[in-house]
């Protein structure tokens, strides 16, 4: 372990230095301000959950009205750039709702946060095109952006989220950056993110082809989309889900995984001692449950916090099906299926799934590229929260030459 990993910039909480970390690094496409962050995070204790959703919140709503008033007076530019801004800010302040006094404020925080997101797509130039994609009863959410207006037909990039980042998030962890490189993007919310989970309660799933051929139907239903280049880009646990996809969706010209992903139960079982591995291998639902029961009770609260927000979006309330269902997420069995060429970042001091992003480097079989991210250059830590120009440097000049723009 290197020293940068344990380097905390802003708070002795690692998921509170790491989250601000990652808004920060939306100032470079302009989803976030420096000095709001800074004045924002001032006002948080570390490890304070409650002053966290408050001042994020507060922040949110200074500048959704900052907005409101620009829009109200025709400054269309300022408008749109200050809703970008509030709707990260909304996002950051649920990412700890889980341990504050009062969870369900989480989902009306996330409905503002959702309303700020759609005024900045409707002002762009041109304007993102808000789509309901294809999957079994329940249509998902997306936005579709185009990099200038014109018929196309485009290369487009889809965009596939985490386990549990905003939508809006994805502005700057890769579809400004594609808009500027003359790339088209597709973004949407899959089972168990963002609108799939708050408002209809559809969980997580580990055969995530089966949500990527519906999306790739789509795009290729639109005379704006070249059927020949269409990328699947996807950050952390996106890392797994575009792999697994790619295993079986052979229409998709080029991945891309930040960081790759072999198996993601690494991250929820790692830590689990000898005795609860044994329990889980077994199969003993009822001790496993009651020994993570009393853990819980004797874990302290930043602890139960991120157990509780990691597990929502499998839709159970055991901690025994939590840990098995996490275990269906691994490539294994289906990597060497994976023909396109491959992009993959490999942060330096990956906190959630450290030295997977060469695992599966090596065990692919098809074209594959991997780029090291590291603390020398600002780019450590998972997903490169502070680089992200560094980033689409690398990944978009890397895409240009498998899948060009133009």
């Amino acid at each position: 372990m290197s020293a940068a990993k344990k380097k905390q910039y802003f708070m002795k909480h690692e998921q509170m230095d790491f989250e601000t970390q990652a808004v920060l690094g939306g100032c470079y496409y302009g989803a976030a301000d420096a000095g709001e962050i800074l004045s924002t995070v001032d006002r948080i204790k570390s490890g304070d959950f409650e002053a966290w959703f408050q001042s994020w919140t507060d922040t949110a709503r200074r500048v959704r009205g900052f907005a409101e008033e620009c829009a109200g007076k025709g400054n269309d530019v300022s408008a749109r750039e200050a809703y970008l801004r509030a709707a990260n800010y909304f996002a950051a302040s649920i990412s700890m709702i889980d341990g504050t006094a009062d969870p369900s404020r989480g989902v009306p925080a996330w409905k503002e946060h959702l309303a700020c997101w759609d005024e900045f797509c409707a002002r762009l130039t041109p304007p993102a095109d808000k789509v309901d994609l294809p999957y079994e009863d329940t249509p998902m959410p997306g936005y579709f952006f185009k990099p200038e207006d014109s018929p196309g037909p485009f290369a487009t990039i889809i965009f596939n989220n985490g386990s549990d980042g905003p939508l809006c998030g994805m502005w700057g962890f890769g579809i400004a950056g594609a808009l500027r490189r003359g790339y088209a993007a597709l973004a949407f919310d899959g089972p168990g993110q963002n609108g799939m989970l708050w408002l209809h309660d559809v969980g997580f799933r580990h055969d995530w082809e089966k949500v990527i051929t519906p999306v790739v139907d789509f795009l290729l239903a639109r005379a704006d989309v070249d059927p020949g280049r269409i990328a699947l880009s996807g950050v952390s646990q996106g890392g797994y889900w575009i792999l697994r996809a790619l295993a079986f969706e052979h229409r998709i010209a080029a991945g891309i995984a930040d960081p790759a992903v072999m198996d993601v139960s690494t991250a929820t079982t790692g830590q689990f001692p000898k005795r609860m591995l044994k329990l889980l291998e077994e199969g003993n639902e009822e001790e496993f449950n009651k020994e993570m029961r009393l853990g819980m009770k004797m874990a302290g609260h930043e602890m139960r916090q991120q157990v509780e927000w990691r597990m929502k979006p499998y839709r159970t309330d055991s901690y025994y099906k939590w840990a098995k269902m996490s275990q269906q997420y691994h490539l294994r069995d289906v990597i060497k299926q994976i023909e396109c060429p491959v992009f993959i970042a490999d942060p330096e001091d990956e906190q959630f799934w450290p030295y997977q992003a060469r695992e599966v480097y090596d065990a692919l079989e098809c074209p594959k590229t991997i780029v090291k991210f590291t603390a020398e250059e600002g780019a450590n830590w998972h997903c490169e929260p502070k680089a992200r120009s560094l980033y689409d440097q690398r990944m978009l000049d890397w895409l240009s030459t498998v899948m060009p723009a133009g």
